[in-house]
């Protein structure tokens, strides 16, 4: 992980210097201390290249003074609403193979110091761990930035919680990131267990623990793999200390489908190595329980991830086969690729006769149609609360993971009445695919507050954004981190 340190504004005595202009703004304090130094040579550059501070706009200068080798000049745009780890994650690439790298924020308040050296961190992530030739040209030199702050003492306390963010956002990456040889669900299980370091309660349940539960929703999905199943409660007593709860936990539940072939309705071949992240809401949770352990967050909370393998084996479920859930509804499996709602279904229950919770919040890669509703900008959410749901919208707002409200009704829920058991498992058609998926869910929660979110778009992104490097993203991580610090937090 990229180290950020923070110290009073000073001109560097080596590497690269990234100085932060507003829009329309003529440089000042360390920026207009380098401008007398060279004699009012950045002001004449900045003037040359058209420089007005604008958003985006960046000018480069090459040894200007004999300390510093590089001078990158990046525009903040308006100062009112800036997002200053969006600028950090931005700032990141263009001094990444630098070795020494000092980044002039003593125009800013701590916090936005502090989130600066949050985003440069965020896009400075690198899932490098299979690359055995890489040559070392290729690979960034840089492994610290040091924040220059007004106030470095609040810059730093403001920046730990986030550096416990980031390392949970990390380990999410990591997790989907990882081939699916390499990732299956006893090894995932184990990677869980080394929470405990942090503080976290974890316990794994396997196939023989959960048959004596009566998973028979979330066990179907998984008979067809040799890869048997297991279900992982992390916990945290951030708020009881483990003695008597005085509340309620609140629940975040994970879809964790290691690889999913389809089972015997299986996929298309184009593509299918991509559904090696069909876990990701389960390494969402995995690194939110770490990132709220890592801040010592005040409230009690359990995360809960059931982990399968969906293959085509000679023993795997087939379309038509009836199962009974752990609440003793029946389902009526009518696609087996359509699987995680059934390994939801066991673990929303498991969680409610467990756990009681205040509420609940499930994370899947659930299905394609939601790609189709919203693209890759939003994740679909789905909920029975309006408060809960309006929570997550705004800590979406806040920390630019997106999510947009979706309905629910009686008319999609009749779609997957079946015939001969209580449901089955996808409506009528394609149409309203996310949405009757998220009423198969509902059918499980028992009128507890809940929301669903379908991070089916939002998991990966195939191109660069300023604090998500190309790769797994770990949508979620920050959403609920924030949601929970907003709200349940004593």
């Amino acid at each position: 992980m990229l180290d950020i340190a923070f110290s009073k504004p000073a001109l560097p005595k080596a590497g690269a210097l990234v100085l932060l202009i507003a829009e329309g703004a003529a440089p000042e304090g360390l920026a207009a201390q380098l401008d007398t130094e060279m004699e009012g040579g950045l002001t004449r550059a900045l003037e040359a290249a058209s420089f007005k501070g604008r958003k985006g706009q960046s000018v480069t200068l090459w040894a200007p003074v004999v300390t510093v080798t590089k001078l990158l000049v990046v525009g903040m745009g308006p100062l009112a609403g800036l997002d200053a780890e969006k600028l950090g994650g931005g700032i990141y690439p263009q001094v990444s193979g630098e070795t020494q790298c000092t980044v002039a924020a003593d125009g800013l308040s701590a916090a936005q110091a502090a989130a600066i050296g949050m985003g440069a961190a965020l896009r400075a992530y690198r899932f490098d761990r299979y690359r055995t030739t890489e040559k070392a040209e290729d690979k960034p030199k840089l492994d610290k930035i040091t924040v220059l702050a007004a106030d470095p003492s609040g810059a730093k306390a403001a920046h730990a919680p986030m550096k416990a963010v980031a390392q949970g956002v990390f380990l999410t990456r990591d997790l989907v990131s990882e081939p699916p040889n390499v990732l299956f669900p006893a090894e995932f299980a184990d990677r869980c267990k080394e929470l405990t370091k942090l503080g976290l309660e974890v316990e794994v349940l396997g196939p023989k623990e959960m048959r004596k539960l009566g998973f028979g929703a979330l066990l179907g999905v998984a008979q067809g793999s040799i890869n048997e199943a297991r279900m992982v409660v992390m916990r945290w007593n951030g708020l009881s200390g483990g003695k008597k709860k005085a509340e309620k936990p609140v629940c975040f539940i994970g879809k964790g489908v290691t690889f999913d072939t389809g089972g015997i309705s299986i996929k298309p071949a184009g593509g299918m190595e991509d559904m090696k992240w069909d876990m990701a809401g389960a390494g969402t949770v995995t690194g939110l329980m770490a990132a709220l352990a890592g801040r010592k967050a005040k409230c009690d909370v359990v995360g809960l991830i059931g982990l399968v393998e969906n293959m085509p084996g000679d023993n795997a479920q087939r379309p038509g086969d009836v199962v009974t859930s752990a609440s003793g509804q029946t389902i009526e499996v009518i696609n087996t690729d359509a699987e995680g709602r059934l390994v939801l279904a066991d673990v929303i229950h498991y969680a409610i006769e467990k756990y009681d919770p205040k509420l609940m919040v499930d994370l899947a890669t659930l299905t394609g149609a939601i790609i189709v509703a919203l693209g890759h900008e939003h994740a679909g959410l789905f909920s029975n609360d309006e408060e809960l749901a309006a929570r997550i919208l705004a800590a979406g707002l806040a920390t630019g993971e997106a999510a947009w409200r979706m309905p629910l009704g009686e008319a999609y829920d009749k779609q997957i009445k079946s015939d001969i058991a209580d449901m089955k498992n996808v409506g009528g058609g394609r149409a309203g695919g996310s949405i009757t998926a998220a009423q198969f869910i509902q059918r499980f929660v028992q009128g507890r507050p809940w929301a669903h979110l379908d991070i089916a778009g939002t998991a990966w992104s195939s191109k660069d954004a300023p604090i998500i490097p190309k790769g797994a993203t770990a949508y979620g991580v920050r959403m609920l981190d924030r949601l929970v610090a907003d709200h349940y937090e004593g």
